[in-house]
Formats: C-alpha cells, sequence, structure tokens
C-alpha cells in the first residue's frame, strides 16, 4: 500500500483539500510554494499513463477543480500543473501556484510551515471549491 493510499484511507494525517468517490487532494507536506497540492486517484497505480482513461480524465478533470481554487485562494498568476512522481509508485499531479518559471524547479529547498500555517492554507482553497 502507498503512502497515498494510506493518506487517502485516513491511516495518515493530510491537509485535505477536495475528495469525492474516486480522487483525493492534498497538500504536498514538502512544497515549492504555498499551495502546492497533490490530486491522486483513490486506484492505486503506479504511472500516470497506465491509469484507465475513464480514471486518467476523471482526474484531470478533477484537478482543473481545484486549480480553479488554488488560483483564487493563493496570489499567483497561474496554477501549473506536473508529473513528477518518482519517489511515490501511485500516480499524481502536482498543483503548483506560479508567478515565475523558477516556481515549478524541484530543486529548489522545500519551503517549511507550521501545522497551522498548512491548515490556514487548505481552508483558503478549501473555500474556494
Amino acid at each position: 500500500m502507498s503512502i497515498f493510499s494510506k493518506i487517502i484511507a485516513g491511516d495518515i494525517p493530510s491537509y485535505k483539500i477536495a475528495e469525492d468517490d474516486n480522487y483525493y487532494a492534498f497538500l504536498d507536506i514538502f512544497p515549492l510554494v504555498e499551495g502546492h497540492t497533490l490530486v491522486v486517484p483513490k486506484k492505486e497505480v503506479d504511472k500516470l499513463f497506465d491509469l484507465d482513461n475513464d480514471t486518467y480524465t476523471g482526474l484531470l478533470l478533477f484537478a482543473k477543480k481545484v486549480a480553479a481554487a488554488i488560483e483564487k485562494a493563493i496570489p499567483c498568476n497561474r496554477v501549473g500543473m506536473t508529473v513528477i512522481g518518482l519517489e511515490v509508485p501511485h500516480a499524481h499531479v502536482h498543483l503548483i501556484p506560479l508567478n515565475g518559471m523558477g516556481d515549478m524547479n524541484f530543486a529548489n529547498p522545500k519551503l517549511k510551515f507550521t501545522p497551522e500555517e498548512f491548515q490556514a492554507t487548505a481552508e483558503k482553497i478549501k473555500a474556494q471549491l
């Protein structure tokens, strides 16, 4: 069972942004910028392009809703999306508020927020859904 499946099951806490029967969105705890969110299918499949077509398109439509909420809640020029996850064998996309190209550089140092700051960010985004 992947760490994302454990988060979805509630075995590991997360700062949940949104959830439906098939997808789950939560703040990345090692964010590049405030509002950096992960969106995952509840179905545990390692690689994004191995998802069946319905799950894949559903994931993108779910991510689109979450991205719109992030863009309203977090000051940014747009929300970027990337698929980079080599460290967790569970398909996912990163939604990252962008003010410049460097905001999506995974070589950048990760930001550190307190639990209260993470929760406040999650609440700001959820309020826009």
